[in-house]
């Protein structure tokens, strides 16, 4: 079963989809967003995603008052949260933007008005955050819209997985193995989990959402037949905030897609052949012919 968001079709022995996850990497700063869609676009990526909370609805209770260091000085995690947040009019000039660079758009919403945000800005799809996966009210929000789904499933158990497709339905929708920690380490990265879900769900595309360091486990994934890779995008692994560390640089962002087409290409049809390539070598090493 193949999914398609905008002029991309994911799965079905199609190229993966390759998402740069801008997230709050822009660090509230529209510049900021535009200049890490600019690294998207140069890099060959499908699509960049952001993220969309209501800060007063999605901020964990136990969360809003705790004190923050910020660039723009210590307030509150609440404020913090407000203060990183776009109204629409920046996502505007965002999306104008994403589009004139010839990529899709989409974002994670945390609460079902940030669903209806998007939904009147006209995103392609929408992306579930690992966080999200058991708040069934945003689901069930989600697959009203009729839009394509990617399910990231991080920090969840099976169990809980399934109650979230169950929510979803399989139409439509794309799943994406994660671990839910920044960085994460390789031991923790459990790949063989992508084989396992598209056995566990079958027809369901199902991809890779990685936090780790370097490439190797990201392009490891699509060997074992992920059909798309998210992974966090920066313009500077120090600059300020909770994501960047864990997030690629544009010089590595461009690795990956590169290496990613090189893997596709290897990996091949799976039918044995003798290539013209092997003629010379045959002629000149083989001494038995049958």
């Amino acid at each position: 079963m193949t999914v398609t968001i905008g002029t991309r079709v994911i799965g079905g022995g199609h190229p993966a989809y390759v998402i740069g996850e801008i997230g709050l990497n822009h660090n509230g700063d529209v510049e900021i967003a535009k200049r890490l869609i600019d690294v998207a676009a140069d890099a060959g990526v499908d699509a960049v995603k952001f993220q969309k909370r209501t800060p007063e609805i999605s901020t964990p209770e136990h969360m809003r008052d705790i004190p923050r260091e910020t660039p723009w000085g210590t307030m509150s995690y609440l404020d913090y949260r407000r203060r990183v947040e776009f109204d629409r009019d920046q996502y505007i000039e965002i999306s104008d933007h994403a589009i004139l660079r010839g990529l899709e758009w989409f974002a994670s919403p945390w609460d079902v008005p940030s669903v209806e945000f998007l939904e009147d800005l006209g995103v392609v799809a929408h992306k579930v955050a690992s966080a999200c996966l058991t708040d069934r009210a945003l689901l069930s929000a989600l697959r009203d819209t009729g839009k394509p789904v990617i399910l990231s499933t991080g920090m969840s158990t099976m169990e809980q997985i399934t109650g979230a497709v169950e929510v979803l339905g399989t139409d439509d929708l794309v799943l994406m193995h994660a671990t839910s920690t920044y960085p994460m380490e390789p031991e923790e990265a459990n790949l063989r989990m992508i084989p396992a879900l598209r056995e566990r769900f079958p027809g369901v595309p199902v991809g890779y959402s990685g936090h780790e360091r370097g490439l190797q486990v990201s392009l490891a994934a699509v060997a074992l037949g992920a059909v798309a890779v998210e992974r966090h995008i920066t313009l500077d692994r120090t600059m300020w905030g909770s994501d960047h560390a864990a997030s690629l640089e544009p010089a590595g962002l461009q690795h990956l897609v590169r290496d990613i087409r090189i893997i596709e290409a290897a990996l091949g049809d799976g039918v044995k052949r003798v290539y013209d390539s092997e003629q010379g070598p045959m002629a000149k090493l083989r001494r038995v012919a049958t």
